[in-house]
């Protein structure tokens, strides 16, 4: 299959800072982000007829689009990785979430990221390329930035993605290149690790982050519509960790494409965790480098509003999907660089349905999956199963703090039983691999004013 490099130039700059919907808060200190234009032929594919399992080109198309980079600002820092996001664009706008999620671990040890324009939606506001003008995206946000960006649409978004990895190998000369995508870019990057890697052969690992049953497909259907089929991983030629909560699993159906881990597969499944939570939440407008574990945990306390509206249920407030997402990148870099695997985790429980539920303890939590403190020793029941079903409401799960009588119930000695059990569990998932010690004293904190204000709860 040809191969097309793309045209690499600094952005023309704009109005304002770049555009990634993801965030409000400044650039970590000792980082330096930087924007560039990509432009070049893009491939749209379709399976060979030929030769089954195989993609060949079917089209080609001019595309301009961007990178947008965040890198220690001091070569030295760098530790030779770097996360290539997929930029999500459910909202019809370029959003970074995995560097939301993860960007305390990425800056603490050094990492590259990028994040890429690949499809239709974020560039013009629209699934498809408009007639006339753009009506949204970055070509309507930043006009004297993003003016010139065409996208040929998303058929082209696999061989775009491909071809923003080998644009950042540039920048990066050296670097190992790991994908990451979460949701909706989870959904194409799927798709792009069955079909597509086997043939670019750009990227030395993924990260796939909240993916659905299904995945996308090589070529649009008319009307564009998501494809319900499920869609599991096959064998991957590189390392691929996929990281999915509860909600996931269950409410998205990842459980139709449920499958065991391989040689360079592995599955975490997080306990408690959602789709959506209160700590992306939060992070969408601070540095989390940055902030104090008691301000955190207020934070963090459990709310009904996630992303700037009223939910109708309090929301989860769980922030083990942010620590163990830290982990799964720390796990997978050291995967792609001297071979050593992630461990094997655990899968969630599930009560045959329909529809399938989850195995629940005692408490309202379920049972299996990867382990963190706040399930095995709670001060509520979180999960990522929502009561609303709405079509946002159902991504944040649910936080239902224990009453005053349950913790005393619990925890007898107040903090003084509470808090070794919780430190003892963070040390347990430390060593079993689904959190990082660099966080153990953060989440040791954070457990700590947590609690202070549960236990304030008066007595039913």
């Amino acid at each position: 299959m040809r191969t097309h490099l793309p045209d690499l130039r600094p952005s023309p700059g704009g109005r304002a800072r770049p555009v990634d919907a993801s965030r409000a808060g400044a650039v970590p200190a000792g980082y330096v982000e930087e924007e560039f234009l990509i432009s070049g032929t893009a491939a749209a594919y379709r399976e060979d007829p030929a030769e089954p399992g195989r993609i060949e080109a079917r089209a080609h198309a001019p595309y301009v689009t961007r990178v947008l980079t965040r890198a220690p600002e001091r070569r030295e820092r760098f530790n030779g990785v770097v996360i290539v996001e997929w930029f999500n664009v459910s909202a019809y706008v370029d959003a970074g979430v995995e560097w939301l999620y993860t960007h305390t671990e990425l800056v603490r040890e050094g990492y590259a990221w990028a994040g890429v324009s690949a499809q239709c939606a974020g560039v013009t506001g629209s699934v498809t390329p408009p007639e006339g003008d753009a009506p949204g995206g970055l070509v309507t946000a930043d006009p004297d930035r993003y003016g010139t960006l065409r996208h040929p649409g998303d058929d082209c978004s696999y061989d775009i993605f491909s071809q923003a990895g080998r644009a950042v190998a540039k920048l990066f000369p050296g670097a190992r290149l790991i994908a990451a995508g979460v949701s909706l870019a989870a959904y194409r990057l799927s798709t792009y690790i069955n079909a597509v890697d086997p043939v670019a052969r750009v990227y030395d690992g993924f990260l796939t982050h909240s993916r659905i049953g299904a995945a996308s497909q090589l070529v649009l259907p008319e009307p564009v519509e998501m494809d319900p089929q499920p869609m599991p991983f096959g064998e991957p030629r590189v390392p691929v960790l996929a990281l999915l909560t509860e909600t996931d699993v269950i409410t998205m159906d990842y459980l139709s494409a449920r499958r065991a881990d391989g040689p360079l597969l592995r599955v975490w499944e997080v306990a408690g965790a959602a789709h959506a939570d209160t700590y992306v939440d939060v992070a969408a407008g601070h540095d989390m480098t940055s902030m104090d574990p008691a301000a955190l945990a207020a934070a963090l306390a459990p709310r009904q509003r996630a992303a700037g509206f009223d939910v109708g249920h309090t929301v989860n407030a769980a922030p083990q999907h942010h620590y163990v997402a830290n982990a799964a990148v720390h796990r997978l870099a050291r995967w792609v660089r001297d071979g050593t695997p992630p461990p094997h985790a655990p899968l969630l429980e599930v009560l045959p349905g329909p529809p399938p539920l989850l195995r629940r303890d005692e408490h309202g939590n379920a049972r299996g999956g990867v382990r963190t403190p706040w399930m095995d020793v709670p001060t509520a029941m979180l999960t990522g199963i929502s009561p609303n079903d709405g079509l946002i409401e159902r991504l944040f799960g649910h936080t239902v703090p224990f009453t005053g009588d349950t913790l005393a119930r619990l925890y007898p000695g107040g903090a003084d039983d509470y808090l070794p059990a919780f430190h003892a569990a963070t040390d347990a998932a430390i060593a079993a691999g689904f959190l990082l010690a660099a966080d153990g004293d953060e989440i040791k904190a954070l457990a700590a004013a947590a609690y202070r204000a549960a236990a304030e709860m008066p007595l039913a």
